[in-house]
């Protein structure tokens, strides 16, 4: 018996009726190929999801695979991720709370026993790990302040500090980027090990030459997105560490440095760093 896992298809038409029978196409085409190889489609888990903005309605599209419809879905996991049809982000930071709030009751629990080295090994390895996945996805969401606040719970047991005392400078004395610091340390690397994807703006005229290329968007879920927030990110780094991004390895050292440095908090201290 044979298992294929997470089978995904990606289909495009502008025209609302053509892609509901292209759509009927391909899954006819794709069961027909599983049949003749002596595979079945699960139709119990098969769905779609159709992403919309808040101000667009959902299209009622009628996808039929044999004798059965295709459910819609407003929330999927995909990848360990949990995406949503507008994509805020919500249900995936939902589904991540209990895990790293177990997480933190671990590291007070055993807080007592360990010395500070182990106790931030138990830190990366129950709370960062899990905090950090898809953080390029959904750092830049209202919601995920909900997760940050647990990330200081968390330095506040390791430092040993009380409830309302400032964790900045233990942040720093930790050498753990908070939670907006480490979303512009994973959206940097993201940028640079993806740079075919992206153009300088010195291929399109001659304003910040060696910045990339912003293209216009107006929606705010766009805006918001890894790819143009990225642009963005990358953009105000220092001019030292971008001129140094061609090295993977100098860039990750400087720009951990520099974000050690300044223990951001929000992505406005960031943007603003250079003002002051």
């Amino acid at each position: 018996m044979l298992f294929a896992d997470d089978t995904s298809m990606i289909i495009t038409n502008p025209n609302p009726l053509n892609f509901e029978k292209s759509v009927n196409k391909i899954i006819q085409d794709i069961n027909e190929w599983f049949n003749t190889d002596l595979l079945s489609l699960n139709l119990d888990k098969t769905h779609f999801i159709h992403f919309v903005t808040k101000n667009s309605s959902s299209i009622d599209f009628n996808f039929i695979c044999g004798n059965k419809k295709i459910a819609n879905v407003h929330n999927t996991k995909f990848l360990g991720l949990t995406l949503d049809n507008t994509l805020s982000w919500r249900t995936d930071i939902d589904t991540i709370i209990p895990y790293i709030s177990s997480a933190t009751f671990a590291l007070r629990v055993v807080k007592p026993f360990l010395s500070l080295d182990s106790l931030k090994t138990v830190f990366y390895s129950y709370f960062h790990s899990v905090m950090t996945y898809g953080l390029i996805f959904w750092g830049n969401f209202h919601y995920s302040n909900i997760t940050f606040r647990l990330q200081k719970r968390n330095i506040r047991i390791i430092a040993a500090i009380r409830c309302r005392d400032s964790c900045r400078e233990h942040f720093k004395n930790l050498k753990i980027l908070p939670l907006q610091s480490q979303y512009i340390y994973s959206l940097s690397l993201f940028v640079i090990d993806n740079g075919d994807y992206f153009r300088v703006n010195s291929e399109i005229h001659n304003i910040n030459k060696s910045n990339l290329h912003l293209p216009i968007s107006n929606l705010s879920v766009c805006q918001k997105g890894t790819y143009y927030i990225g642009i963005i990110v990358f953009n105000s780094l220092p001019c030292q560490i971008k001129e140094i991004s061609h090295n993977r390895n100098q860039f990750k050292h400087a720009l951990k440095h520099f974000l050690y440095f300044h223990s951001f908090y929000t992505l406005d201290e960031y943007f603003n760093h250079n003002k002051i």
